[in-house]
């Protein structure tokens, strides 16, 4: 009779490495997805305001599929946090929905509407040095020129203002990218109304309401921070907030006098937009940099950024038929260099921050020791 054999685990070392590697393939792959996720949501938004479709009324319908999706994992992961909720916990709450929906989105979607999605994708890029030059004037920040880390803060900072300029004044050569182009806005224009003029490019104005709504931005992350004091909760808050821009943008598209047809969403590109934007870029995107912030902290989210500007200013000519020049290109390049000198001196500064406080607890634990 034979003897059974007995299975053998593997040691522990060899499980962690294995997920240690499974973990390291998977970080910097969900990244690329969401870059992916905001092409898509670009293209589609670029598409669905051509056809007609109310900033506002994309504004509501996105953010109550996203509460919806969110909600769920509130209910799974954060089942008790509803009871910390107050009326101070909900009046930050209405101004984080406020900043980074009404305005913030609302905003990027006129702006979208009156320029293309290679230029306004720029702007989202733009929303980290933003958010630092806002933090460094109310001294919430500081500038250490003394070091390196805080030098190339200042010039990357300088390079994305001076790639910004560049793709704004700067033309030169037009480039022809692709053979042929799909032209998906020939679709758009010819279902649009006559009277909504999603598709006349209006670069002035576009610019700022795009400048408008990266202001807009980098106020949430500050409010955002402050939310995250008073209410730390991921999924509730996201929840809440989406909740929360979602009637606001219902009183402003209401106010601003759209008509019962405005509202209604068919079996259509609008009804593929808004799950899309709810669902991908809400939802999912936000359980990814969520992981990924865990991880590997605050700084590798923002990395792959340049992503979803290189992708859509390369498809940008393809699929909507948007004319890239030498200016554009050269322009793009500065701001991702400046992106990356940015963060590099801001991952840095974390980093000093990190050990000394570290440093910190251990001479106070030796100290409690003696």
């Amino acid at each position: 009779m034979e003897a059974d054999v007995v299975p053998v685990k593997p040691p522990v070392a060899v499980v962690e490495r294995e997920a240690g590697a499974l973990e390291a393939a998977a970080l910097p792959l969900s990244m690329v997805m969401v870059q992916v996720f905001t092409m898509v949501m670009l293209f589609l938004s670029k598409l669905a305001l051509n056809t007609g479709m109310r900033p506002f009324v994309l504004l509501v319908y996105r953010n109550l599929i996203a509460a919806a999706a969110v909600a769920a994992l509130a209910f799974i992961f954060e089942r008790d946090m509803w009871k910390k909720l107050n009326l101070v916990v909900l009046g930050w709450i209405s101004l984080n929905a406020t900043l980074g929906i009404v305005l913030a989105m609302g905003l990027y979607y006129y702006g979208l509407q009156a320029t293309n999605a290679a230029y306004s994708v720029m702007f989202l890029n733009l929303i980290p040095i933003v958010t630092f030059a806002i933090a460094f004037l109310v001294r919430a920040e500081k500038l250490a020129l003394g070091e390196w880390p805080g030098r190339m803060k200042l010039l990357g900072a300088l390079t994305c203002v001076a790639g910004m300029m560049t793709v704004s004044l700067l033309k030169g050569h037009l480039l022809h990218l692709w053979p042929s182009q799909l032209h998906l806005l020939k679709y758009s224009h010819a279902n649009a109304p006559a009277a909504s003029g999603g598709h006349h490019h209006n670069m002035v104005a576009g610019t700022m309401f795009l400048c408008a709504s990266c202001l807009s931005y980098a106020l949430w992350f500050i409010v955002q921070a402050r939310l995250g004091k008073v209410f730390p909760s991921r999924y509730w808050a996201t929840m809440l907030t989406c909740l929360s821009g979602s009637i606001q943008s219902f009183v402003i598209g209401v106010f601003l006098s759209h008509g019962r047809e405005d509202w209604r969403i068919e079996w259509d590109l609008k009804l593929l937009t808004v799950v899309y934007s709810g669902v991908f870029n809400t939802g999912i995107t936000f359980v990814l940099i969520s992981w990924a912030v865990s991880r590997r902290g605050p700084i590798y989210p923002p990395m792959f950024n340049s992503l979803s500007m290189i992708i859509t200013t390369v498809m940008d000519p393809l699929l909507l038929g948007t004319n890239i020049y030498v200016g554009g290109v050269v322009g793009t390049l500065l701001i991702i260099l400046g992106l990356y000198a940015f963060l590099w001196g801001k991952g840095k500064e974390l980093q000093a921050a990190a050990a000394a406080a570290k440093k910190l607890e251990q001479e106070l634990s030796g100290d409690a020791m003696t």
